[in-house]
């Protein structure tokens, strides 16, 4: 008979333990560490989401990507930058359902500067006090630094006294120079993305961590993204959440570069989710990505490590253009979350509780 895996709680899970989980652990197993792990954090079983809308204000970008299906460059006849009036509109119907949030980015616009993310992070806080903005990552944050001719510190600080609330953990992929240089060569490097985040912390501001796996990268690089965001975490207790989806292929440059990339399964997700809820022992939150996934995989992840399911995202185009096109609205949360005898509420950007279902 297989002998049972054990994991001291007590003790922080070392690189060798998580390579060991994940190679070697039974996925039921795995569930069990992972629930016992996530009920010491969250005892009142309180499953939360958000409602929000993903506002993409340009689908132009220079740095071509090869995971992404959804940018354009500045010529072709598909690309856009939003009007603030169109904005305007789709922050309407965000309040009209009880929207709180939006999650605001974009491409990397090869002439937008500072300027022009002041402007529009203004416009957006003064006609609408009431809706956070938790937008731009890490490369668009380095690159408004790099086009405008400051400092990283100075871009946040001042899109922060115009009313950036947060900034996500979007970029990260996987935080291996290795991998990065295979898909997307054109991007900040890992210890880039670590700075941004850093200096986002020192004054103040929270972010989220995320993870795109399924492409190039090891169990051992896997595992050295969440050490590294681990770390950071230690030293600044800056990030809010960890999210970690699978890589969507469909109409992208890398499947038809790499064509042995394949599809990553539900056990796979399942199996990082949990040994990621185990060895990330200094974030409170994992969102469940049912948005790869599926609803009924988002709501297994919940099994599996995961206390949050997210945005209900009104809006999503990205992973959209990449093929996977998963939609749920919060009365259907709602359901999946009461189905596994959880409690759903309501939360914003900040994971306060602002209604119990």
């Amino acid at each position: 008979m297989t002998k049972k895996v054990e994991v001291d709680f007590q003790k922080r899970l070392s690189k060798e333990d998580a390579l060991y989980l994940i190679q070697n652990a039974p996925l039921l197993e795995l569930s069990e560490l992972a629930s016992k792990k996530k009920l010491q954090l969250h005892p009142e079983k309180l499953t939360t989401f958000i409602v929000d809308r993903n506002i993409n204000y340009t689908n132009v970008c220079w740095v071509d990507c090869k995971f992404c299906a959804f940018y354009r460059h500045k010529k072709d006849n598909d690309s856009y930058v939003l009007k603030f009036d169109e904005i305007d509109k789709k922050i309407d119907e965000l309040l009209a359902i009880g929207g709180t949030q939006i999650l605001f980015q974009g491409g990397v616009h090869p002439n937008l500067k500072i300027d022009y993310y002041e402007e529009l992070v203004e416009h957006i806080h003064t006609k609408y006090p009431q809706i956070t903005i938790h937008g731009f990552s890490a490369i668009e944050v380095d690159f408004i630094a790099r086009v405008s001719k400051i400092s990283i510190l100075e871009v946040l600080k001042r899109l922060q006294a115009k009313g950036l609330s947060s900034i996500p953990g979007a970029g990260a992929e996987i935080l291996s120079d290795r991998v990065r240089d295979i898909i997307a060569p054109k991007k900040l490097d890992t210890s880039k993305w670590l700075e941004i985040h850093r200096t986002a912390h020192s004054i103040g501001m929270k972010t989220t961590a995320t993870m795109m796996f399924g492409t190039v990268e090891t169990d051992e690089e896997i595992i050295e993204h969440w050490d590294l965001i681990r770390t950071l975490q230690d030293e600044t207790d800056g990030f809010r959440a960890f999210i970690m989806w699978s890589f969507q292929g469909e109409n992208t440059e890398l499947t038809k570069e790499i064509p042995d990339i394949k599809p990553q399964s539900s056990n796979r997700y399942l199996r990082l989710l949990a040994v990621s809820r185990l060895y990330l022992d200094n974030f409170r939150n994992l969102q469940s990505s049912w948005v790869t996934q599926g609803s009924y995989i988002g709501q297994m992840a919940l099994k599996f490590g995961a206390n949050d399911l997210g945005s209900t995202m009104m809006e999503e185009n990205v992973v959209k253009a990449a093929g996977a096109a998963n939609r749920m609205n919060q009365e259907e949360m709602i359901r999946l979350i009461k189905d596994i005898d959880e409690f759903p509420a309501k939360r914003d950007t900040a994971y306060n509780i602002l209604e119990r279902f």
